[in-house]
């Protein structure tokens, strides 16, 4: 009998110690033999980069200059930010030249600077797909996320709520978020007709009014917990290269319950409202006019035509609903404040479009989407503000089997960085003068300015180019439109230049303008 139990006993912790060196491989396979197997290929296709470091890879090297470049201001404001913005991937790019990779962790992650990889890699977007980190799900998902057929649905979904048509009739909510911020100014400055403000919080808080106002029939008040638990989501997740560690963020630190935290409240925040437009919808009295309803009643009659699983569940009307929140607000902000910094110091521009504004509305002080269209001076202005600060610094995407790119064999679990800002500033394709603000550039549209190179995306490209471009560049239109009808303005002696990338390019200390009432 002690036999028998000694030869059990010997051969369940044997097997004990099988499972032990199996998970034991897996993890080295995971941790050291794959990235060094892909680091070899990259090599082998003519890229340079650092050696793989085990686990981290370029982690602390990348903390060191994103620290660095955040600690003090540019020595004067110039729109010269490739090493402000880029960082460290700038000082690789340096170092290694145009066929670089760094290392995100165990992933190799490769720099993209050819205008015509990038413009394969926007088109074949099954292929290319989005780079989905957990930490994603702590801020939101919903079509910016997704890949494959689910991006294919909610896409089709989402369609009906930004088409022009519904868009135009947003208008009027931009316009009241606008006389709210402008009546707040006219307080300020009331006093001797001049003073001095901080756009940048006062932009914010329009944008956020507005997508409240248009995503769900609510004010800013309404929304505003759903702002600052999204924002603070991001700053924690931004600040912290600690979480992007495989298995740091199950750990539990003070950050980590702190998101979680946040990420159940917004959650419930967000199904709350959706709560309250159901129980509209079930007493016939829904409002269609908003992102919300469009979006429930495009998919209640998908389902209602095809069944369920063609339509949303509630979770993914949820997360939908949070990125309209963090989209909607982040992308038109960073537009609306960096042409407000660069018109105050380019007084000529600044002029020129006041002129064609009060041309077109003459003594029409609510601005209508026809006219809006008509400003051609405005719309090159943004053009050029959106080149020199995009909103979005960099767009990633990631390859999960082996892939031909022009010339090159990529290997399955890549990493692509396409940096956005860097082709922007490109010289070969802009000229000497690329860090010159210059919107006549755009006088003739966007493919004689990039002459036919795919060297200019704010939006991104190919099939998943931002689904709310239309709705941003029309608030962004009708908020321009009603400052320079009312203020004339200079970059104040006390603004310190410095772009940081956050959840989109934004003045790291504010926007200090000398408003003139006019």
């Amino acid at each position: 009998m002690d036999m028998v139990l000694y030869t059990m006993s010997t051969i369940v912790m044997m097997m004990m110690m099988i499972l032990v060196l199996l998970h034991v491989w897996k993890f080295l396979k995971w941790a050291w033999f794959e990235p060094r197997q892909k680091e070899k290929q990259l090599r082998q296709q003519g890229f340079n980069g650092n050696s793989y470091r085990f686990l981290l890879g370029d982690f602390k090297d990348i903390s060191r200059k994103a620290k660095e470049v955040q600690s003090k201001p540019m020595a004067a404001f110039s729109n010269d930010i490739l090493e402000t913005t880029l960082a460290f991937f700038y000082e690789a790019l340096q170092e290694n030249g145009e066929n670089c990779f760094v290392w995100l962790g165990t992933k190799p992650t490769v720099l993209i600077t050819d205008p015509e990889m990038i413009k394969e890699i926007f088109s074949r977007n099954y292929i290319f797909q989005k780079i989905n980190s957990p930490l994603n799900k702590l801020i939101a998902r919903g079509v910016a996320e997704y890949d494959t057929e689910k991006w294919a649905k909610h896409r089709r979904l989402l369609n009906p709520a930004f088409h022009l048509e519904k868009v135009k009739h947003m208008l009027p909510s931009f316009y009241s978020s606008c006389v709210k911020m402008l009546s707040n100014w006219e307080e300020i400055v009331r006093m001797d007709g001049s003073c001095e403000v901080d756009v940048w919080p006062h932009i914010r808080t329009l944008t956020s009014d507005a997508i409240s106002r248009t995503a769900f029939g609510s004010n800013y008040e309404e929304g505003r917990k759903i702002f600052e638990l999204q924002n603070q989501q991001a700053t924690l997740i931004l600040n912290s290269f600690a979480l992007l560690i495989p298995g740091w963020r199950f750990l539990p630190t003070k950050v980590n319950r702190k998101m979680k935290e946040n990420a159940r409240e917004a959650q419930s925040c967000v199904l709350e409202i959706i709560n309250k437009r159901m129980q509209l919808i079930e007493r016939g009295s829904q409002n269609s006019n908003d992102l919300l309803g469009l979006l429930l009643e495009s998919n209640f009659k998908e389902i209602q035509e095809n069944g369920n699983e063609f339509g949303m569940s509630m979770e993914d009307v949820i997360e939908e609903c949070k990125l309209f929140y963090i989209a909607g607000q982040t992308t038109t902000s960073s537009l609306l404040v960096w042409t407000m910094l660069l018109l105050g110091k380019h007084l000529d521009w600044q002029e020129r479009a006041r002129d064609e504004i009060l041309h077109v509305f003459a003594n029409n002080e609510v601005p209508d989407f026809h006219n809006l269209n008509r400003l051609k001076v405005v719309t090159m202005i943004f053009h050029e503000v959106l080149r020199l600060y995009p909103p979005g610094v960099i767009l990633s995407r990631a390859i999960h089997q082996e892939t031909t790119l022009k010339n090159l064999i990529l290997p399955g679990g890549v990493q692509l960085f396409l940096p956005a800002v860097l082709l922007h500033h490109d010289k070969r394709v802009w000229g000497d003068d690329a860090d010159d603000f210059k919107p006549e550039r755009f006088s003739e549209g966007v493919s004689k300015a990039t002459k036919d190179q795919f060297s200019y995306f704010p939006f991104g490209g190919g099939p998943r180019i931002c689904i709310g471009q239309s709705f941003a560049l029309l608030e962004a239109k009708l908020v321009i439109a009603m400052i320079l009808q009312r203020y004339a303005f200079v970059i104040s002696p006390s603004y310190a230049h410095a772009p940081e990338v956050g959840l989109s390019l934004q003045p790291q200390y504010g926007a200090q303008l000398i408003l003139r009432r006019i």
